[in-house]
This record gives structure tokens, sequence and C-alpha cells, in this order.
């Protein structure tokens, strides 16, 4: 079980608040953010990410959403950087995310989430261990990152080509601007700490298995 470090503390100040935002977050003009917009929500319909409310608890309002976000959902290492099955290093898939969030009168939100990872490990590993890196990240509803955290996953396959790992995120703790400001306001997003290559790859809908291995092949969606 990990706990989130860091507050998102500027929220307390209320919404619209402007911040740098990480290279798989980004933010453009409201034209081309409604076609962004359109194009994740038919990507991560046709691809079935988790995209549900948090479940309400003991709370004055509704909870905060809690999504994987499309472009950061895979992990895919290639040796070499070419996109074949034969190089396939190391492979990762979010398959699942399950969450709850509590809060009352003007107290903040706190979130906790459970994530369900696929790790893969393709032909060319190097080892039988992997060290995965993935963030988890509070937005408001205009997509301003107000707080982000990354997070290791050490796992070690055993001689397997696939393994299943859960992690656990608590104390995720969203101060309200008033009373009136319900968790509807906020997301929390999941991704993987990807490349700009591995980014595009998702983006393009490309995937392998995860235990990608010498039968396997990469397929276009």
């Amino acid at each position: 079980m990990r706990r989130f470090a860091l507050l998102a503390l500027t929220a307390a100040l209320g919404l619209g608040f402007a911040s740098e935002t990480h290279a798989q977050i980004g933010r453009n003009d409201p034209e081309r953010e409604a076609e962004e917009a359109e194009k994740r929500r038919q990507r991560e319909e046709e691809w079935n990410q988790p995209n549900a409310p948090l479940p309400a608890l003991r709370n004055a309002g509704p909870c905060p959403f809690v999504k994987v976000l499309y472009d950061a959902g895979r992990y895919h290492e290639f040796k070499g950087g070419q996109e074949l099955a034969s190089n396939v290093m190391y492979t990762g898939e979010i398959q699942g995310v399950s969450a709850g969030c509590e809060y009352q009168n003007d107290e903040p939100i706190e979130v906790r989430t459970r994530i369900l990872f696929s790790l893969g490990k393709g032909p060319q590993a190097t080892a039988d261990a992997k060290t995965y890196r993935y963030w988890v990240a509070v937005t408001d509803r205009n997509r301003s990152v107000l707080a982000k955290e990354y997070f290791e996953l050490p796992v070690r396959f055993g001689g397997r080509e696939r393994i299943d790992v859960e992690d656990e995120i608590q104390g995720i703790v969203i101060p309200r601007a008033a009373i009136t400001t319900s968790g509807s306001n906020f997301e929390v997003l999941i991704g993987f700490d990807v490349t700009p290559q591995m980014a595009a790859f998702n983006r393009e809908g490309k995937r392998f298995r995860v235990n990608a291995g010498s039968t396997a092949a990469a397929a276009s969606q």
C-alpha cells in the first residue's frame, strides 16, 4: 500500500488554475481541445478503458472521476526501438482501476485507488525482473494538473511470460475552494511513464499482447 504524498493544494485556491502540464497531459486551444477530447472518447470506447465515477461512501456530493490516460495506458519497450514482435523486451497494460472517495461538509476530498497491471516479458528481455514506473495525477475540469506523483513498481517474473500485479494508492487529498465545490470538478488520471514514442504507439492504436513472444504480432486497431 502506498500513499500519495502531495496534496492538490492549488485546488483550495479555486478552479481554473493554470499550471505547466506534463507532456502526456497537454492543453490546447478550445477547438483543438474539443476535437482531441472526441478522439480520446472514441479510442477509450473502442479499447474499453476504465472511465467510471468513483463509488460514493460518506460524501457531501459526487466524487471525482478516475480513468486511465489512453496515451499512457500501455507500455511497450522494443530492442533498438523497432516495433517488431521479435524485438519486444517488456510490455505492460493497466487492466482496470477500482477506487473510492470520501468527504463531508467543508472537508477535503480523499481518494484511494487500486490499480491492476498486467506485465509481460518478451523475447528480448534482459532480465527476469523489471521496475516499471507509473504516475497518478489530479486535474481540474479544465485539465490543469493540480498534483502529480510517480511510483515505482518492481516485479519479478519468476520465469513466466506474464504476471498480474495490484497496487494500492491511499491519501490522494484534494482540498476544496468552498463547501459548494464538489468532486465532479476533478479527475484522477493514471498512466505509465512512457516515452513520446510509446505515447505515439498507443495513440495510433497499435498493440501487442501483454505477454508478447516470438509468435505475437503487432496489429493496428
